[in-house]
């Protein structure tokens, strides 16, 4: 494959707190990603694990044996298919410390290359889950990668410190599924991560677990914020699309990105140096 190109699969099912349930689903779903030629396979928030206070109520008595179990069982997978893989899990701290909500990054040699912890907890989360404190960049055939989840989406600044660091693609984990109905997120979630990618310039694969009721599915955005791939409402599946950093989109921010970034918040090449631009109270 061409330096500059990657090809992804984003990934969704219905996530709950049955582990062994998860794992034969991510196990199948890799299957039919390496079977189209994926290079990583993605994966949502808590994939593996289920996710503490929607799909179980605590960690207490948690099968921590089994879910190491389940993840080696992925990784050695990840080895044979050859494929990168972003896991959505919980990574147990020493107690009293809560767990790490987590995306594992899997190398194709079946081995930790990685792990992101979601930075930003929601309210909620708190109850279950320790925050985490740093960014997680990776290389795939020269396209310069990172890995944020869910409720980080909130916070433009976590994108902004990824363009300082030259990241071009963004793997994004959700969990907004086994809700009562449609909600706020249908309305704000993609359309935010879509802003998110194109005032930065990013590729973008935002995975979602499907489990009913979902307000929203999985996508795949273009960096010029058009959501190019969708997965179907409430069923499995996935899609496979294509990172190509030749391609060139809209984009009349370019110019001004690192400007804005520095600190600079007007693109004027020179102060203006006019009475009736400074009195701002006269017509």
């Amino acid at each position: 494959m061409d330096k500059g190109v990657i090809k992804i699969a984003t990934c969704q099912f219905g996530v709950t707190a049955d582990v062994t349930a998860n794992a034969a689903h991510i196990r199948d779903l890799m299957q039919q990603a390496a079977d189209q030629g994926a290079d990583i396979v993605h994966f949502s928030e808590c994939a593996l694990s289920g996710y503490a206070g929607v799909d179980f109520a605590s960690f207490d008595g948690f099968d921590w044996d089994g879910l190491k179990s389940a993840t080696q069982n992925i990784m050695d997978l990840a080895a044979k298919l050859d494929v990168w893989v972003v896991l959505g899990s919980s990574h147990r701290l020493t107690a009293p410390n809560k767990p790490h909500n987590s995306l594992y990054l899997i190398s194709p040699e079946g081995k930790l290359a990685g792990r992101y912890d979601k930075r930003f907890c929601t309210t909620l989360d708190f109850d279950n889950y320790t925050p985490g404190d740093h960014f997680v960049h990776f290389d795939i055939n020269g396209v310069r990668c990172s890995l944020l989840i869910c409720f980080d989406l909130r916070f433009p600044e976590l994108y902004r410190e990824l363009v300082k660091d030259g990241v071009q693609c963004i793997f994004q984990s959700f969990y907004n599924a086994r809700q009562q109905g449609p909600s706020v997120h249908t309305d704000i979630m993609r359309q935010t991560m879509q802003a998110n990618a194109a005032n930065n310039g990013l590729w973008a694969s935002m995975t979602n677990s499907c489990g009913w009721f979902c307000p929203y599915p999985s996508c795949f955005i273009q960096p010029d914020g058009k959501i190019s791939a969708q997965l179907d409402d409430h069923k499995e599946g996935l899609t496979v699309n294509t990172v190509d950093t030749s391609q060139t989109f809209y984009d009349p921010s370019a110019p001004y990105r690192k400007m804005a970034i520095d600190g600079k918040l007007s693109n004027a090449i020179e102060p203006t140096i006019d009475p009736r631009s400074e009195n701002t109270k006269e017509l």
